[in-house]
């Protein structure tokens, strides 16, 4: 994108939390069921109208994306491997059911948000404009079925660092009464149930002081899934392991750089099941996600042994 040369806007961008701060614009593009995207429009960022029988309220048929864009130090706005958010939502779409803007029309309406709002892009090493684009069943619907009408949407809010901790280790517990999810469900596909289910084991952690939770498979309760909202990854010596892709994790962007980057770099990487108990053998455990970025497991907790 080209360079910033117009003023920020009035933040405290040294005290920056992970949270919602209005920005100036969104972006908002419809299709009819059957039909395709075609063309979308900057709207200034405020409230959507729904009707009550909306088919994400409803039935839950939506798909949510994470990106991020960053200012460089010559005052350059980069975005983050758009074209593979749009490939996942793609992928997403299919499995929900919905139609889906093509990788094209995805990243330019990412960088036209971007470019919109590029004043609340943080200046250089003080957080991150996140970006949330959205696709979800707005007509209305009442017995089940895929909606009539269908909104893509993406709003942005500049960002700090996910966790509290900041790039201090966190603290993981493993959760053995709880899963995110199961064989031939969504858990593979970023659909917003899979976020909802996940807050009853993250409050409990979380109320227990753990940063985070750490999820099993639901068949054998014994191999390493993911995170609430990040992949994971063992490290011992020079190999590097992590959960496979199956359908029950997330197939993260982060996570397949990282896999790149190791890869690139001399480590072996294996894409396998891990059993729990290989936590304990680690030389380190981190885990990956554009929200957390790359972030160190300083300590996890399973069965009271930690």
């Amino acid at each position: 994108m080209e360079r910033e040369v117009e003023e920020l806007a009035d933040m405290d961008w040294d005290n920056l939390v992970y949270g919602i701060t209005p920005t100036d614009y969104m972006y908002v593009m419809k299709c009819a069921k059957g039909g395709q995207f075609t063309s979308g429009e900057l709207q200034p960022y405020g409230e959507i109208g729904l009707s009550p029988s909306a088919g994400v309220l409803n039935y839950g048929q939506g798909l949510f994306e994470g990106l991020k864009a960053y200012r460089k130090k010559d005052c350059d706005v980069v975005l983050f491997r758009p074209e593979e958010n749009g490939l996942r939502m793609q992928r997403g779409a299919e499995r929900m059911c919905m139609p889906s803007p093509s990788v094209e029309q995805f990243v330019d309406a990412v960088q036209e948000t971007v470019w919109a709002n590029r004043r609340w892009v943080p200046p250089f090493g003080k957080g991150s404009l996140y970006i949330r684009p959205l696709l979800f069943g707005s007509g209305s619907i009442l017995g089940l079925a895929p909606a009539p009408e269908y909104t893509f949407l993406v709003f942005v809010s500049p960002v700090g660092n996910y966790f509290k901790e900041g790039l201090a280790p966190i603290s993981l517990l493993v959760d053995t009464d709880f899963h995110r999810a199961t064989r031939g469900g969504t858990g593979g596909v970023k659909t917003i149930g899979n976020y909802a289910a996940v807050l009853k084991a993250q409050a409990r952690a979380k109320s227990e002081k753990y940063t985070e939770v750490l999820y099993l498979d639901s068949v054998h309760k014994k191999y390493l899934e993911e995170i609430s909202a990040a992949n994971i990854f063992l490290v011992k010596g020079k190999t590097i392991s992590t959960p496979p892709i199956k359908g029950t994790i997330l197939p993260g962007i982060t996570r397949l750089s990282i896999i790149d980057v190791a890869r690139n770099e001399g480590y072996k990487v294996e894409e396998r099941p891990i059993p729990v108990e290989e936590l304990f053998e680690a030389d380190e455990v981190f885990c990956t996600g554009c929200a957390v970025v790359v972030s160190p497991v300083g300590s996890i907790t399973y069965e009271g042994k930690k």
